[in-house]
């Protein structure tokens, strides 16, 4: 009997243990631990523009289609993308009709019809919801729900880029609509930190500020249920708390990874991911009256690219990880594919600098004309990779009589209103990255109508070029419905700015993101990040 006893004692001891290991026991959950270094702003559409916010939509919320890993599109609440051939997209390019499947249906239960995206779309124009943006649906003439599984969109005029921009986000009408008539607008809706009810794979569970969010498996998902049980968002204050929880394996997946992190990561068995998303860093000149008068003639900006050894600065501080970046679209197909970089060539800038009338007359190290001093305001943000570009390029200009004056800004980004240092002219040339509404090429980034002036501050154009040939060529692409003539013109568009040296590009600005191995099926996209998150799964 107490030899029974014993036996039994310990078998009971070692399925306890087997239980907490997790040794075939198929109640145990699924849980992957993402690693944000960004907590949420806002969880409603509506409201907020951060990317750490947008990229979880694929999770819980949904958009009207996703893109793939090849940043091509691919329906998630329509049966098929509009085009001209299949009727969607009307003759003159300006009426667009959504095709609605008819099995979508909220986390509750209830259909997703049409009036729920028309609904979305009058909440957004609604004056009094203080939303982020009304973009694009501000070029809408009219929108109805011609039936319970059809939107018909028409604009003003033609917009290229709706396929980019629209339905970024869907809000379900018969749990706000009630909101919004008693409060008369959503701005403090619960919904915006508790969105109990989504259209996505998993559904919100709970937000826990400066802590954790978690999203759990919805049962009721229309394309089947995701592989994962759960997923867990640890915000995190820094990169260096980001990597040392990937390293341990305390978190599954993390992004912005700094280059100089990389090895560290894989030789902890972590998994890279590169992922284009429309960024390329590179070099803002200033042509405005506040901008130094060199900048204002086209062999200056050219010397300035071949002055500058960019290839040797991705090879030596980027690890050869990536690519020196020639235009803005880079690795997009909207860029002429004869551009290639400015290649690095002292004597070149020289040659151009001479031809331009700027000299060292006074033997001071710089060169100098009517009394100017050919010395540069250099600025960008506070991140450490690009106080380390500006240390390279800052001895690389003055080798060819360039100085520079090198300045980071805590508030770089901020716009013209609010003082930013970029924005407002106060710098010659700025570095930094941006993608307006990739994967569509579209950006008002470079009207003369987008300089940001006390009368208009909330203006992009910040680098204050006004070209009118290249604004004439932005008019032309926004108002193309044909694909291959679209992409003609931005080839233009792209030898425009290359030729003039209006952006001066250094490397290929990727999404870069870790994954420990235990994370299976994983697949990202540039546009929509998490386009394929029910695949994912834990070995």
């Amino acid at each position: 009997m107490k030899h029974l006893k014993f036996v039994v004692f310990v078998m009971v001891i070692a399925m306890l243990i087997l239980s907490a290991c997790g040794g075939g026991n198929a109640t145990d959950k699924k849980v992957a631990t993402f690693i944000f270094t960004q907590e949420f702003d806002n969880l409603n559409p509506l409201y907020t523009n951060q990317w750490f916010t947008a990229i979880t939509y694929q999770m819980w919320n949904c958009y009207a289609w996703n893109y793939d890993d090849k940043n091509e599109p691919v329906p998630v609440l329509v049966k098929e993308m509009p085009t001209t051939e299949n009727g969607g997209i009307s003759a003159d390019g300006k009426t667009i009709t959504f095709k609605l499947r008819d099995d979508i249906v909220w986390s509750d239960g209830k259909p997703i019809t049409a009036d729920d995206f028309v609904f979305t779309y009058n909440m957004t124009m609604d004056p009094n919801n203080t939303v982020s943006t009304q973009s694009p649906y501000d070029q809408i003439a009219s929108i109805e729900a011609a039936d319970p599984q059809t939107v018909v969109v028409t604009f003003s005029e033609v917009y290229a880029p709706w396929a980019a921009t629209m339905w970024k986000g869907l809000l379900p009408q018969h749990v706000l609509q009630p909101v919004f008539e008693k409060d008369g607008n959503l701005n403090s809706a619960e919904y915006n930190r508790k969105p109990m009810v989504g259209c996505g794979p998993f559904n919100f569970a709970e937000w826990e500020a400066g802590s954790f969010a978690r999203f759990v498996a919805n049962d009721k998902y229309w394309l089947g249920r995701p592989k994962l049980d759960e997923i867990t968002i640890r915000f995190v204050p820094d990169d260096a708390s980001q990597i040392a929880a990937l390293k341990s394996g305390e978190g599954d997946l993390g992004t912005f990874i700094a280059y100089s992190d990389i090895p560290a990561l894989e030789e902890a068995g972590i998994q890279m991911f590169t992922a284009f998303s429309g960024y390329n860093e590179g070099l803002y000149l200033n042509l405005g009256e506040k901008g130094h008068p060199a900048l204002k003639d086209q062999g200056v900006r050219q010397a300035l690219a071949y002055a500058t050894d960019r290839e040797s600065l991705v090879k030596d501080l980027l690890l050869g990880r990536t690519g020196v970046a020639a235009t803005y679209w880079d690795n997009t197909p909207f860029v002429d594919p004869s551009i290639k970089p400015y290649p690095y060539d002292a004597a070149k800038a020289n040659e151009l600098l001479d031809a331009a009338g700027w000299m060292d007359s006074n033997g001071d190290g710089t060169r100098d004309k009517d009394g100017v001093e050919l010395v540069l305001k250099y600025g960008t943000t506070t991140r450490e990779i690009r106080k380390e570009i500006q240390a390279v390029f800052q001895q690389q200009l003055l080798e060819v009589g360039i100085g520079t004056e090198l300045i980071n800004a805590e508030n770089f980004f901020d716009g013209y209103a609010e003082g930013g240092p970029a924005a407002t002219g106060a710098l010659d040339i700025y570095e930094y990255s941006t993608s307006a509404n990739f994967p569509d090429p579209h950006t008002s980034e470079w009207y003369c109508s987008n300089i940001p002036t006390d009368e208009a501050p909330d203006g992009t154009n910040w680098q204050a070029v006004c070209d009118t040939n290249l604004e004439a060529l932005f008019d032309q692409e926004s108002t193309q419905v044909d694909a291959a003539a679209r992409q003609a013109t931005f080839n233009q568009i792209s030898k425009m700015i290359f030729d003039q040296g209006y952006w001066i590009g250094i490397y290929w600005d990727p999404d870069i993101w870790a994954v420990n191995s235990r994370l299976i099926n994983v697949k990202l996209s540039g546009a929509t990040a998490f386009y394929n998150i029910m695949e994912w799964d834990l070995k």
